[in-house]
């Protein structure tokens, strides 16, 4: 993050004094170790930011890694909504590898420290990763509107989803260029800027101060607002659609059972000896097709609304900084400095939130996840967790042939 004020009034030593005094041999080191030591060197409470970062980095690049090899791996979970999962954590490992490092020492040097080219290149990679997962999950949430909505109108297939990933690389990649044309590399102190790059900052030229506000409001509203709102408006339908008993056929079969389980009892016991008809069993699949349904969207809803809550941070503050122009003149600097430098951090935290929520809300992922952790480290306790793990798929499996039995006697009552 760039200086907001100029460095005499940073470092205490006043410009006019330097100029009208001769400077001793020694006076430009001896200045560059003051910087370093009383300003850039990391405070106290920076090093517990480092320490985030570097939890974030690790957690980001593991959980992603992880995430890629069990689609990898598993034929069966080579879904279209696993397709895009995958294209997201390759956003992610690609924002966590190249950009975090570098906006890590940025955020605690308060200095670019690696040249003109990289100055162009990293912004924009960040922001392609943005564009990515934003497209991302607009595509994910018009897949599973389509599917739970409206299926009759569009097949979504493996194939498809390659394409779609394809096309939002190459439109992220297109649309982001201007970033990389407007970032330049510049030093606050131009007389050392061949002994040093401290004090150099990464920041972004205009011709006009009319471009940035079009530049930046454009880039909210398409990378942010708009998505969201669409986003939102999808999952609210598939929301209704699949706990507000809107499947023909589905809950309202069974709730019309369950509201009068007195007068099927004769019938259940006749159900249980025999073998339940076709129709029944059509709707067995239909109930485990709504379940899986609803465990997905809950994921993807969750999903969607830790990336709302990250990003939005940065998404503000960038507005009022590069729209309104705030911050330039600010009197309290530190603490606008903690503002962006969470809101850096939260975007990239982010990246590490996605791989814990499919561990938590996706059983098959889950299971991946085990099973690379249990090849990596053997030593776990592997007699136990197996004999546990039979236990739990023996009382699985108990539990579901029970309710296959409740459910198929209740739909062979309720059906002709």
């Amino acid at each position: 993050m760039e200086p907001s004020a100029t460095p005499g009034a940073q470092t205490g030593v006043p410009a006019g004094s330097r100029q009208a005094s001769p400077r001793p041999p020694d006076y430009e080191d001896e200045f560059l170790r003051y910087l370093w030591r009383d300003y850039l060197y990391p405070k106290q409470y920076e090093w517990v930011l480092i320490a985030a970062y570097v939890a974030v980095f690790l957690v980001a690049l593991v959980g992603n890694t992880l995430v890629c090899l069990a689609v990898w791996r598993n034929h069966h979970m080579r879904t279209v909504t696993n397709y895009f999962i995958v294209n997201l954590s390759l956003a992610d490992v690609l924002v966590t590898a190249i950009c975090l490092p570098a906006s890590l020492l940025v955020d605690i040097t308060e200095s670019w420290l690696f040249g003109h080219a990289l100055c162009k290149v990293i912004p924009y990679l960040q922001a392609v990763s943005v564009s990515v997962v934003v497209l991302t999950l607009s595509s994910i949430a018009l897949d599973r509107w389509y599917a739970i909505c409206h299926p009759l109108l569009f097949k979504s297939t493996a194939r498809r989803a390659r394409g779609s990933i394809l096309g939002i690389w190459a439109v992220s990649l297109a649309v982001m260029v201007p970033q990389a044309a407007v970032m330049e590399c510049s030093s606050v102190l131009p007389e050392l800027a061949n002994r040093t790059r401290l004090l150099s900052v990464c920041d972004e030229r205009w011709a006009d101060d009319l471009y940035p506000k079009i530049y930046h409001s454009c880039f909210f509203i398409v990378t942010y607002l708009a998505p969201l709102g669409l986003m939102a408006m999808a999952y609210f339908q598939i929301f209704r659609k699949l706990w507000g008993r809107q499947i023909p056929g589905t809950t309202s079969a069974l709730v019309r059972n369950w509201k009068r389980p007195s007068d099927q009892l004769d019938d259940q016991g006749q159900g249980l000896s025999s073998e339940p008809q076709p129709r029944a069993r059509a709707f067995l699949a239909e109930v485990k097709q709504m379940r899986a349904r609803r465990k997905t969207a809950k994921m993807l809803m969750v999903v969607l609304l830790v990336f709302a809550l990250c990003y939005l941070p940065i998404s503000v503050l960038n507005v009022l900084k590069r729209v309104f122009g705030m911050f330039r003149q600010a009197s309290d600097r530190e603490a606008i400095y903690a503002c962006f430098t969470f809101s850096h951090w939260l975007v990239y935290a982010n990246s590490a939130a996605n791989p814990i929520i499919y561990n938590f809300l996706s059983g098959k992922f889950r299971e991946q996840f085990k099973a690379a952790f249990s090849c990596c480290l053997p030593g776990l306790g592997p007699r136990s967790s197996a004999s546990h793990k039979s236990l739990s798929l023996q009382s699985r499996c108990s539990v579901s042939k029970v309710s296959e039995h409740v459910v198929l006697t209740s739909v062979t009552t309720v059906l002709p």
